[in-house]
């Protein structure tokens, strides 16, 4: 995979220019993207800036992102060219701080659950996942030193586990969502895809001018609560080895490793976050759904069908429910730092049919939680399984530290 720090070091140590720099991710992505396809654009003729802390760094921007310079067309052909008059205020972020956006990455229909055409970078004949597929696959794949994603449900630490992406979702809101379209206004948070989790700290505190987000003392060791969330199913057997491979590294490493149980709240909450979900995206999607039904892709469509019966009444309750669940989260964490868990089932599906299950994200997602894909596992068949780290809502410098620390164990 690419290194923005690599890159970054070699542009200040003289050995190439930012241009030369965006010049080499072009050659990558024109190597691969036949075989990935993991952008719906390119830009024609990128311009690298000469100055700020990614310059030089391409990104690919998820194309419900809106973007002056591209259309974005959010996966649909509701949306077919149509051209934004602005940035995303997460866009203008990253042209401040003077990356390129080389390109519009694909996405899932509205960002669910209709697949892209993009394929997994270690196997193509699997998913990349959903609905970052685009953004986890280049970064996976080796095109792009960094990617942007979005999480409603599982939408950057899935696909980032299905493709050997590190990826994190900050808490919710930390990157404004200005200018993404909206799915639910409850759940939506921006996301990153890097090559390493000192990639992404650095990354994230550049783009939110947050300097305490960038990694510094590595030699702090995390106290690491495992969680398997009984009540969103079984995992996959791969699941478990990752998840296993992770503590014995993490033990071996220093940490003090211990088993975490969540109460019948917890799962209260994971139940209320489909309803959640879909009530507000029934809301955000009134005008497509009233007046342009029959072009909306058959997965999405269903959704909302579905979410028409749901009564007001029921999502307050839901919402009632999640408000419980973060009363007490921080009770969790008295005697650890961060959760370790699932990153997904197992690894990627076979085919392009499905795009996974975010079971095993719902519940994070909901609490606004940071969550960090680490990889360092392989399954049997070759494909890439992740763990995520979980830290408390606002605890983003702890869950990347701690995520670091078990990058260098694993």
């Amino acid at each position: 995979m690419q290194s923005l720090l690599h890159i970054l070091r070699r542009i200040d140590a003289g050995d190439i220019t930012p241009a030369w720099a965006l010049a080499e991710t072009q050659e990558a992505i024109a190597q691969k993207e036949t075989e990935i396809g993991a952008f719906v654009r390119l830009a024609n003729s990128p311009r690298a800036a000469e100055a700020g802390p990614l310059r030089g760094i391409a990104v690919g921007v998820k194309d419900i992102i809106d973007t002056a310079d591209f259309p974005t067309e959010m996966g649909s052909s509701i949306y077919a060219g149509w051209q934004p008059l602005g940035d995303a205020a997460i866009v203008s972020a990253l042209k401040h701080a003077g990356a390129t956006v080389i390109g519009k990455t694909t996405t899932t229909a509205f960002a669910a659950s209709d697949p892209t055409t993009t394929r997994n970078p270690y196997n193509r004949a699997h998913t990349p996942g959903g609905s970052s597929a685009g953004s986890a696959a280049a970064v996976g794949g080796g095109m792009l030193p960094l990617a942007l994603g979005t999480q409603t449900a599982g939408s950057v630490i899935r696909p980032a586990s299905f493709c050997g992406a590190v990826a994190i979702k900050p808490s919710f809101r930390l990157i404004p969502t200005v200018g993404v379209k909206c799915f639910s206004w409850t759940l939506d948070t921006l996301g990153l895809f890097a090559g390493s989790v000192p990639d992404l700290a650095y990354a994230l505190s550049a783009l939110t001018e947050r300097p305490d987000l960038a990694l510094g003392d590595t030699s702090w060791v995390p106290r690491i609560g495992v969680v398997v969330q009984y009540f969103a199913g079984e995992p996959e057997a791969e699941a478990t080895k990752a998840l296993d491979h992770a503590v014995r590294a993490a033990e071996t490493a220093g940490a003090t490793v211990s088993t975490i149980g969540l109460s019948e709240l917890f799962a209260a909450a994971w139940r209320a976050q489909l309803t959640i979900q879909n009530f507000e995206a029934r809301n955000a999607f009134a005008w497509e759904y009233a007046e342009r039904y029959d072009d909306i892709a058959p997965g999405i469509r269903r959704t909302l069908d579905a979410a028409q019966k749901i009564d007001p009444a029921a999502y307050d309750d839901a919402r009632r429910a999640a408000h419980r669940a973060r009363r007490v989260m921080g009770d969790l964490f008295a005697d650890i730092d961060v959760l370790l868990t699932f990153s997904a089932p197992g690894p990627a599906p076979e085919g392009l049919e499905s795009t996974g299950d975010a079971r095993f994200n719902r519940l994070w997602t909901l609490m606004g939680m940071p969550c960090v894909n680490v990889p360092g596992y392989v399954a049997a068949n070759g494909l890439p399984v992740g763990v995520q780290i979980v830290a408390p809502f606002g605890a983003d410098a702890r869950a990347l530290a701690a995520a670091a620390f078990l990058e260098r164990a694993l």
